[in-house]
């Protein structure tokens, strides 16, 4: 059996599952080679260090983050972008009420309700 999302997704019909304080995501497609997640922050929202064997590339599409990632800190906003290599420390904190766009390789099991 083949895990893939369907082909078109609309957010305004995706229950935002909450994730932690101020965080929630919306799973925006996936196969078992990628997945795009729609993460949402509240100002203040922690994103706490973690690691996790996928790669990851993240689009910041609003608001503003200090992201870490290996112990190195820096200021990202609307436009800006991230790559976290597999096994990496890395997390967030929201400065301004944002979302960002991550995508995963491989798909992120752990997220899938089955």
């Amino acid at each position: 059996m083949k895990t893939r999302s369907l082909n078109f997704l609309h957010a305004s019909q995706i229950k935002p599952e909450i994730t932690g304080e101020g965080i929630s995501r919306q799973i925006l497609g996936y196969d078992g080679q990628i997945m795009m997640v729609k993460v949402h922050f509240k100002k203040g929202a922690v994103g706490y260090i973690h690691e996790h064997f996928h790669s990851q590339t993240t689009y910041v599409a609003s608001g503003k983050f200090e992201v870490s990632i290996n112990g190195e800190k820096q200021i990202l906003e609307a436009g800006d972008g991230f790559y976290i290599e597999p096994d990496a420390p890395h997390g967030a904190i929201c400065l301004e009420d944002g979302i960002l766009i991550d995508v995963f390789s491989p798909m992120r099991m752990d997220f899938l309700k089955i």
